[in-house]
């Protein structure tokens, strides 16, 4: 059986947003709690690749106790939001913004309608995280999330409910909806994302070091509030732009 025909067969037996649920679900199951598990779990299964692999020193790291909080936390913003997408089906609410047409999108279409939803999704996660920054919001809404100045990939959403819906779902449900992708697009947007805020929380230098940015956010807080580094580039708020102007000030 084709994936046109699967598609067809799904939409026919299917609510539109009980498929979105369960994908949404399964996409979450295997791109972030799997993932997360495996980055968590290489220091007991393999200390000394995982030691001579993380980024800051074994005594930042969080203790299991620590890290089995962050689970509770993270659990409990996951159990809302999935409460909430529940609820609508409940309600019989109208069907996801983004596209369910019947035919599938091309590879091309895929591709350019997740490369966009990155950049989009880079734009809004900039502005929101430097809102939380601000002092008017950061003690009570932004702040637990910086417990963790040597991330672990589960802390990737390891926040306040406020920060959760600000800064880990509009961000994520924004793009493919003003972009009205289709829904194949937005799930391949969304297990991107997912795998790419794992790994930048990890703490280890996988990926040429792509979690170097985002670590040195948590040890610094003032620098790298981006994802993929656009904003921080045009606002020059990246790690070396911060310090080169620290330099010049010293020298000035």
């Amino acid at each position: 059986m084709s994936a046109s025909t699967l598609w067809k067969d799904l939409l026919h037996r299917y609510p539109p947003m009980t498929i979105e649920f369960f994908i949404n679900s399964t996409i979450q199951l295997v791109c972030f709690w799997l993932v997360s598990a495996i980055y968590i779990f290489l220091p007991y299964f393999t200390p000394a690749f995982s030691a001579r692999h993380k980024l800051q020193k074994q005594e930042k790291q969080p203790t299991a106790a620590e890290i089995w909080e962050c689970f509770l936390v993270v659990f409990r913003n996951q159990v809302l939001s999935s409460s909430a997408q529940l609820g609508m089906i409940l309600l019989d609410a109208k069907p996801p913004p983004h596209r369910f047409d019947v035919i599938l999108p091309g590879p091309a279409e895929i591709a350019r309608g997740a490369i966009l939803c990155v950049f989009l999704r880079e734009i809004i996660f900039y502005y929101v995280h430097r809102l939380l920054h601000q002092p008017f919001l950061y003690p009570t809404v932004h702040k637990p999330h910086h417990r963790f100045t040597a991330p672990v990939a589960l802390a990737a959403q390891y926040a306040t409910v406020t920060e959760h819906i600000l800064a880990n779902i509009l961000p994520l449900a924004l793009p493919p909806q003003i972009l009205k992708c289709h829904a194949i697009t937005s799930w391949v947007f969304l297990a991107f994302s997912l795998l790419e805020t794992t790994t930048v929380h990890s703490g280890y230098d996988f990926f040429s070091g792509s979690a170097r940015m985002h670590d040195l956010h948590h040890e610094k807080f003032v620098v790298c509030f981006g994802t993929v580094g656009l904003m921080d580039w045009l606002h020059k708020t990246g790690g070396k732009s911060v310090e080169d102007r620290r330099l010049q000030a010293k020298i000035q």
